[in-house]
């Protein structure tokens, strides 16, 4: 089977990710969902929050169990370790080959219906989309085994809260929800499986703009916004960034920072934004119209509650809400590599910034820093002392062809 595919892309903090919606694929176009099993109003379980991103473990066809990545930005559940082919004892599949707006074909396979479960929650005529080749690396930029995402399908039928204070979720048939109190609702629209809401943007000129945003759960930034460059350009303060990374390359734009994001009656100041280069959005062309998205670098400072049945959002602000926003200072992009994930190697240094500075380049590999081995910290700790204080000192053993060698890297505060 041959289809064409239009494409999304989605940054989870630093790694632009390539998904697919198929479309006029009958086996994506019937109902899908997810429902609390016996007579259950609610469950609740843990999950774990690696480089903002929400990872469930969950079983499919009764393997497992394996580590998916909820995102509200995605469509339909999609598989990116090829290796899931032979572990889920599929019975039948269909390849598909997909072309991108780019022109580029790259094959899948699309399963039948698959019993997924996680705990007292199972599937109901969930299917999946299972790539040949994994392009994305997420096991690599997370530190740990990630073998795909799930998306639309486990939000439609049901209530989802988030805590991440104490990484816990709640799950409820919607009728059951219990709601913040002293929350703010905020409407949502659901349109193409994914949710959307309006809200205002305050720009360091002092404009204030209404803005239809993208809830995206599975977007590692704070904020993006699509349209500004054209309508206005970018704010004086700026650097240029890659964004991430996607199937044909990276994916260049912009970082800097808005006055002002309105959440209800909650404000958030000085909110890190990331702004696409205006040639990749010409690329994008997204089915529904937009002006950005909020992801998790906002939605963590609340309580979340999702409830696509009722068409709402609720907020409640957590620790952390008035936490400053802070952007990599070292200009380094970083990923685990090896069988255990326990290298950090160097993946680009971005042109004048502090790594560049000192002198790390592409494929070091970064062994220590402050005399503590990297293997033995998480990706979560190494993120927060690289965006640590501005002008802090860090001695890194780094090594390069078959060479240790130490470097004291002064973090420099980009924007």
């Amino acid at each position: 089977m041959q289809i064409n595919v239009i494409t999304r892309n989605i940054c989870h903090h630093g790694i632009k990710l390539l998904f697919i919606l198929i479309l006029a694929c009958p086996l994506f176009a019937r109902s899908q969902s997810f429902e609390l099993e016996g007579n259950k109003k609610r469950v609740s379980f843990p999950f774990r929050t690696v480089r903002n991103m929400v990872i469930v473990s969950l079983k499919i066809n009764d393997r497992g169990p394996f580590n998916f990545i909820l995102d509200t930005g995605v469509g339909l559940m999609l598989i990116t370790a090829p290796t899931m082919v032979d572990s889920i004892n599929l019975q039948s599949k269909r390849t598909i080959k997909m072309y991108g707006l780019n022109g580029d074909s790259y094959e899948a396979f699309i399963t039948p219906n698959l019993k997924v479960e996680l705990p007292h929650i199972s599937s109901n005529g969930v299917a999946a989309a299972i790539l040949k080749e994994d392009r994305f690396s997420l096991s690599n930029y997370a530190g740990m085994p990630i073998h795909g995402l799930l998306g639309y399908e486990f939000f439609s039928n049901l209530a989802v809260r988030f805590n991440f204070y104490d990484s816990t979720m709640t799950v409820s048939k919607p009728q059951y929800v219990r709601l913040l109190r002293k929350g703010n609702k905020i409407p949502l629209t659901i349109e193409d499986k994914k949710p959307y809401m309006e809200t205002y943007v305050k720009m360091p000129d002092g404009t204030i703009k209404k803005r239809k945003l993208l809830v995206d759960l599975g977007a590692g930034h704070p904020l993006s916004l699509e349209n500004m460059l054209k309508e206005q350009g970018l704010p004086e303060n700026f650097i240029a960034a890659n964004l991430g990374v996607g199937l044909t390359g990276p994916v260049q734009g912009y970082i800097s920072r808005v006055t002002e994001l309105d959440l209800g009656s909650y404000k958030l100041k000085d909110v890190v934004t990331s702004f696409p280069d205006m040639e990749y959005l010409k690329q994008e062309m997204p089915l529904i119209p937009r002006d950005g998205s909020i992801g998790f670098g906002v939605l963590k400072r609340f309580t979340v509650i999702i409830d696509y049945a009722n068409n709402a959002m609720y907020l409640k602000k957590a620790d952390g809400f008035s936490d400053p926003f802070e952007h990599d200072m070292t200009g380094m992009e970083y990923y685990f590599d090896g069988q255990d994930y326990g290298h950090l190697i160097v993946g680009r240094v971005e042109p004048g910034s502090a790594a560049d500075n000192v002198g790390i380049q592409k494929d070091d590999e970064i062994i220590g820093i402050n005399f503590r081995d990297v293997g033995k910290m998480s990706i979560e700790q190494i993120d927060g002392i690289f965006r640590s204080r501005d002008g802090r000192n860090l001695l890194l053993d780094v090594y390069r062809n078959k060479e240790y060698r130490k470097v004291i890297l002064t973090l420099k505060k980009r924007i």
